[in-house]
């Protein structure tokens, strides 16, 4: 078996995801949601032959892959070392049908001939509870069954079974199929049948991408990430994942190997804007839904800052040791203890999301004053433990300190209950809270300066650098222009930057220093560069910048300076948020380009 990385696809629909590697195996695939089992584990085992579904070709020589244009359907081309060539394509069926969006817990593969007669053998080996390997439950003359953990599924195909379970290599003289779903009888013609899927599919995405407002500049770079934030989508809750993905390190035996496959709901306001600026409404409005429903189940207004799919609380983390990890470090780790650590940010950053709610006239379900009253109450968590010491933005399991950060954030969520008190014609409410953000930022902006840093810290009073005060004027709580924030990127620039790429602080934490830089935040600092007017050098970083995403155009959460290599878990729905947001920020105007 070839060497595990990350140069891989990702399918999907919006209730399964998969990833596939270079040569379009299929290394990572969970049901019947991406929190859920993985049948395809083979990204997290070395064991050979385990957790993969690929197509292999006799006498390999070389693979190209690409995505089919504006979709996300994957072709991969094999090529042997005769001179002939073989097609993958690999989707998740996605469409409209019967007047609701068919997005089934299936996955489609269509295999034909290109060149001569290629010779290959289909690898089918499942997992189930974590890497065990699945036997079949039942078969039948066109399919094999298998059970997950968590739900019971087949494989539908027109291939031999016979090859199939003995391994052999037959030569390929014909396209064949294969459809995994639900287990149940498919009744009419696999070649039919995912032929008129694949056809809807690319209509589907092809469509949705003529509604993104794009910006004239980088316009493959943002319809890419768009696509994969899309992915990255649990439509049945609107949830956002983090990643598809857990247990990638963010370093080599790191030991920092986290599962990302629940939504954080700091995320929540930087993918709104996102999404938001890109137009996509219907995605925005779901997840404001989802974010709304946790506020709506806590009556006392705590929040924790991450959850399930499904917006469970509940995310114990435990390790599983029948998977050795991503190229054998471990541990693979599932549920993520970050859930009852302390993050004051979390109260700012779910009123600035659902600020959106009040002021944007394209949604349906608008803002209203029952929901501003559960606001308010975020906003007396938020201004009540702004000074107090939590876990910050990186989620440090050792120490509690009162991170700049989540002050930054608490302050911008009572700032924006000012704004939309004003906006539904509630001057008292208005009132109340105008007095409470204004000392909360001069305090914070007191706090936070260290003189003989000539930066804001990481933590007020502290003296060590941190990139999210790159946020500060995203956040509204100084401007771009101020001597004291361009002080500050110029002092991050200096010490926490390596060649394109920023770390987020190089101070010691619970697992040492850090070995690899964080991707979104070379993207606040393009920002914050633009910021201060340093128009062409934030434009040529930028563009240095996306030379570091796989040849697919993605990216994971971190990416080691020495060698450009990416680690952390993959996709991250934050360093695709990171390109949608620069490239918006620093394109030039259709007007100034035509």
């Amino acid at each position: 078996m070839h060497a595990v990385n990350l140069e891989l696809a990702v399918i999907g629909n919006c209730q399964i995801s998969a990833l596939l590697d270079e040569r379009g195996a299929i290394v990572w695939c969970c049901l019947p949601r991406p929190d859920g089992d993985p049948v395809f584990s083979a990204l997290l085992s070395p064991a050979e032959g385990v957790g993969r579904f690929a197509i292999e070709m006799a006498n390999f020589a070389r693979s190209e892959q690409r995505y089919l244009s504006n979709t996300a359907i994957v072709e991969t081309i094999l090529h042997d070392t005769q001179g002939a060539a073989l097609r993958i394509v690999d989707f998740c069926p996605r469409f409209r049908s019967r007047g609701r969006m068919f997005r089934p817990m299936s996955l489609a593969r269509i295999v034909e001939p290109a060149v001569g007669r290629p010779a290959v053998r289909i690898v089918l080996s499942p997992t189930r509870c974590y890497g065990q390997r699945a036997a079949p439950t039942l078969g039948g003359s066109s399919h094999q069954s298998f059970r997950s953990r968590d739900v019971g599924y087949r494989v539908t195909t027109d291939f031999s079974l016979t090859a199939i379970e003995e391994g052999r290599y037959v030569v390929l003289d014909r396209p064949v199929h294969f459809l995994l779903g639900p287990d149940e009888t498919v009744e009419e013609s696999l070649a039919s049948l995912l032929g008129s899927m694949l056809a809807e599919t690319r209509i589907y995405w092809q469509d949705w991408v003529r509604t993104l407002s794009i910006p004239c500049e980088w316009q493959e770079a943002v319809i890419r990430a768009a696509i994969t934030l899309k992915l990255c989508t649990y439509e049945d809750t609107g949830a956002l994942l983090a990643a598809l993905t857990t247990s990638i390190p963010e370093a080599p035996d790191s030991g920092r190997n986290w599962d990302y496959r629940y939504c954080w709901l700091r995320d929540s306001y930087f993918v709104i804007q996102a999404m938001n600026r890109l137009g996509v409404t219907g995605t925005m409005e779901a997840f404001l839904h989802f974010i709304d429903n946790i506020v709506s189940s806590n009556s006392a207004g705590a929040l924790q800052p991450l959850y399930s799919i499904s917006g469970e609380p509940r995310l114990e983390e435990y390790p599983v040791p029948s998977l050795q990890g991503y190229r054998g470090m471990g541990p693979v780790r599932i549920g993520n203890d970050a859930a009852v650590q302390n993050q004051h940010d979390v109260y700012g950053s779910v009123i600035l999301a659902a600020t959106q709610l009040f002021f944007d006239a394209r949604l349906v379900s608008r803002g209203d004053k029952t929901l501003f009253d559960r606001l308010q109450l975020l906003g007396e968590h938020a201004s009540s433990m702004y000074e107090l010491p939590d876990a910050g933005p990186w989620e440090l399991r050792g120490t509690q300190q009162v991170h700049t950060f989540s002050a930054a954030m608490s302050w911008a969520g009572c700032d924006r209950l000012v704004r939309i008190a004003n906006r539904i014609g509630d001057p008292a409410s208005a009132a109340r809270w105008r007095p409470t953000a204004q000392n909360m930022r001069s305090r914070i902006l007191t706090r936070a300066w260290n003189e003989s840093r000539a930066a804001f810290a990481s933590t007020l009073g502290g003296s060590d650098l941190d990139a999210s005060t790159l946020l500060l004027p995203e956040l509204g709580l100084i401007a771009a222009d101020d001597p004291r924030f361009v002080a500050t990127v110029a002092t991050i620039g200096r010490e926490l930057r390596h060649g394109d790429l920023l770390f987020r602080y190089r101070h010691a934490d619970d697992f040492g220093e850090p070995q690899t830089s964080f991707a979104i935040c070379a993207f606040w600092y393009v920002n914050a560069l633009h910021g201060c007017g340093q128009v062409e050098e934030a434009r040529a970083l930028f563009e240095r910048l996306l030379s570091r995403r796989t040849r697919l155009g993605l990216l994971s959460e971190d990416i080691a300076p020495a060698t450009g290599e990416l680690w952390g878990n993959f996709p991250q729905t934050y360093s695709m948020v990171g390109i949608i947001n620069s490239a918006l920020r620093l394109s030039r105007s259709w007007e100034e380009m035509l």
